[in-house]
């Protein structure tokens, strides 16, 4: 009975101790604050959506180790939320959620203390809480230091990795200041910034992409590189021509400003694109979709890549009901399968034809959808089940 007993006692204390992160479940947002504030503890929120691939990572690697439960359960009120769906949806608004994973560190009245947003893994994730919990690194105290005039790299590099979704804006000041000081080469990390946080040519950061070019070319394609730099030119064209605050897009003065760089033939259609931008941030799914046909088209253009073409073909299966316009996005993934087959054109397919009821080809593009998510090691949960309801 003794060597029983010790069996379970040890039983007992590797479930009880080896579990990983303990997060609270059947709590609104509003409940979770009452429990951090009566434990006097920082709220942690794990800010997720169901399609984010390292969102699903960080659950299954690393939310579940025994150092990482150690920590986060003895610090914080641990809570995870889908962004898309229920009080999500304004959580992600009031803390200016919009890259995932985003995790929030919030105090019991509601206040953002800390956030950072990327994959970690076990060690560095530690590392975030620690940061968290230490007032010297929390969100004011960098903020303080900033704007005292701190102009150390690592700092630098520290505080843009921080607001970098919580303020664009500063992140982009401290980004010009760390960029304009770098003598020697550009790391991953500081590539992923510089792009992430240059939104036009009117940039404080665009003049890197300038001034680094050969530095720029060694990891990307000359093609891309230019591009991208078009992309931001356009972006600029837009900016004059949009006013955020009334909502309002001035298509003269769009026009006017493109045809001075531009041909009449390459202004019909960045003009179509354009108003499909509008259309969307306007939420006019109507207007969006009458535009997206007839800049699409049937997507044979070489303008068009896979990608683009899968994505705005998921697009409609998402939101449109109509036949004419579900074709439509029939063509444009079939296209994009044409380009470069893969499990998610190929899912596309699937389920557009399950939409519009076709069950036949439904399945057996489902089939061949989960074939190619086998060998591209991809989850395909939701594509069987396509093939479960058609049985």
């Amino acid at each position: 009975m003794k060597k029983i007993s010790l069996i379970l006692l040890v039983l007992f204390s590797i479930i009880t101790f080896g579990q990983g992160m303990k997060f609270e479940e059947n709590k609104s947002f509003k409940e979770l604050l009452a429990t951090a504030k009566k434990e006097n503890k920082l709220l942690f929120l794990d800010a997720y959506t169901t399609w984010c691939g390292p969102c699903k990572q960080m659950a299954k690697n690393v939310f579940p180790q025994e150092t990482v439960g150690n920590f986060y359960n003895a610090n914080f009120v641990n809570s995870k939320i889908d962004m898309e769906k229920g009080e999500g949806i304004e959580i992600a608004k009031k803390y200016n959620v919009r890259a995932y994973p985003t995790y929030l560190f919030i105090n019991g009245d509601g206040e953002l203390i800390h956030r950072v947003t990327s994959y970690y893994d076990a060690p560095e994730f530690i590392n975030v809480g620690k940061d968290a919990i230490d007032p010297a690194k929390q969100m004011g105290a960098l903020k303080k230091r900033f704007e005292a005039g701190d102009k150390n790299p690592e700092f630098l590099k520290s505080f843009i990795k921080v607001y970098a979704f919580a303020d664009p804006d500063l992140a982009t000041k401290a980004a010009a200041i760390y960029f304009n000081q770098k003598k020697e080469p550009m790391d991953q990390e500081d590539f992923s910034y510089l792009f992430s946080l240059t939104k036009d040519s009117n940039s404080p950061l665009y003049p890197q992409f300038i001034s680094r070019k050969e530095e720029l070319l060694k990891v990307m394609p000359e093609e891309n590189y230019n591009k991208t730099l078009n992309n931001f030119k356009l972006n600029s064209l837009f900016n004059t021509s949009y006013d955020k605050t009334t909502k309002v897009f001035d298509e003269k003065k769009y026009v006017a400003e493109a045809r001075k760089t531009m041909s009449e033939e390459e202004v019909k259609p960045l003009l179509l694109k354009t108003k499909m931008r509008v259309a969307t941030m306007n939420k006019d799914s109507a207007g969006y979709q009458k535009l997206a046909i007839e800049y699409y088209k049937d997507g044979t253009s070489s303008d068009f890549s896979s990608n683009e073409l899968n994505s705005i073909a998921w697009n409609f299966f998402e939101n449109a009901t109509d036949k004419v316009a579900l074709d439509h996005a029939l063509l444009w993934a079939k296209q994009s399968v044409k380009l470069q087959e893969g499990y998610a054109n190929t899912d596309t397919v699937a389920n557009l034809y399950f939409k519009m009821g076709d069950k036949v080809n439904a399945k057996t593009w489902a089939t061949k959808a989960i074939e190619l998510a086998k060998k591209e090691s991809q989850e395909y949960g939701e594509t069987q089940a396509i093939l479960d309801k058609i049985k």
